[in-house]
């Protein structure tokens, strides 16, 4: 019984620094991003080209389960908008989309979770927790149009396909990192 408790004290404790680290990483990283997009002339676009955010929750949710995955996605861009509004100018999220955010990366930690026993392939559970997270942003995007009584559905459609179509290069940078990251740390 007592080695069962400890295991169990121990996997809380390993989760809450999962959780802690993907926060971290996910507020750090697109800073990272967007300083490099200053600095070489793109402005903030690699943040949104590239999806630092969405890599260390998406991570979180393979290694350390779905309530994990769930809370570093919903917390990420929440820290990440209250770091950035001390710190600098522009709050990055945008108010204006920081609960699509967090519903965005909140489906991807939880559905990795779920999806982090799963015999198939990592790759394959990628897409899937990608599909599940965009499909529920793109969900709250036309709910948020229809409750706000904006008349404007075609917008909000094109919206949810630019963010698909710009971020195309950090979908592909997901696939080619998460599953290397996931086979090399069960291989540890």
């Amino acid at each position: 019984m007592k080695s069962t408790l400890a295991l169990s004290k121990n996997t809380i404790k390993t989760k809450t620094l999962a959780v802690l680290a993907a926060i971290a990483a996910a507020v750090a990283l697109p800073q990272v991003f967007h300083y490099l997009g200053v600095l070489s002339g793109f402005g903030p676009m690699p943040g949104a080209t590239f999806l630092p955010m969405h890599i260390p929750v998406l991570i979180a949710g393979f290694m350390a389960g779905p309530a994990a995955g769930l809370i570093a996605g919903a917390l990420s861009p929440v820290f990440s908008f209250v770091f950035t509004s001390a710190a600098f100018d522009t709050p990055m999220p945008a108010l204006i989309i920081l609960p699509f955010m967090v519903i965005e990366l909140a489906g991807y930690g939880f559905i990795a979770g779920l999806l982090c026993k799963s015999k198939k392939p990592v790759l394959l559970n990628l897409m899937i927790a990608q599909a599940a997270g965009r499909a529920l942003r793109a969900l709250a995007v036309l709910i948020a149009v229809f409750i706000f009584g904006l008349n404007n559905p075609p917008t909000a459609v094109s919206t949810i396909w630019t963010t698909i179509t710009i971020g195309l290069p950090g979908i592909l940078l997901q696939w080619a990192l998460i599953p290397l990251f996931i086979h090399r740390f069960k291989k540890s």
